[in-house]
């Protein structure tokens, strides 16, 4: 049976899936938004909500928690000074999932994970930069 069990261990033995949630975790602070498979995103959203909850109170403590579940120290800096800061008004849901549909060879149900304040850049920049270049 599976009552109370605590976590979804992905099929993966403890170090490998450590790493995995390293990798994810780290990847999604860096990037703001990655594409992963529905268990893993709601696995990994755990983790990256404890971690940006950790780091809205910037003190040595907590920089030495995170440092240890997260081994970029840039991205660590990343968490404390930008992400954390923008969430401080926030009491939980960092994090969205945004479903994409089957991927084709599996059929695993894909997803979007992405943090609740991610502005998706929609070309606007672009425009402008290739504006000012055809005008100079």
């Amino acid at each position: 049976m599976k009552h109370r069990r605590g976590f979804n261990p992905l099929e993966r033995m403890a170090a490998h899936r450590k790493a995995l949630h390293r990798n994810m975790v780290t990847s999604l602070f860096r990037h703001e938004r990655i594409k992963t498979t529905k268990a893993k995103a709601l696995e990994i959203r755990r983790s990256a909500e404890r971690l940006i909850t950790r780091a809205k109170e910037d003190s040595v403590h907590n920089r030495r928690i995170v440092s240890s579940r997260l081994f970029d120290e840039g991205i660590v800096a990343k968490l404390f000074t930008d992400i954390a800061r923008r969430m401080k008004e926030r009491n939980g849901g960092y994090t969205r999932v945004i479903k994409l549909g089957e991927r084709a060879g599996d059929a695993a149900e894909m997803v979007i994970l992405e943090l609740v304040d991610y502005k998706l850049d929609t070309g606007e920049s672009a425009k402008k930069a290739k504006k000012k270049r055809s005008e100079s």
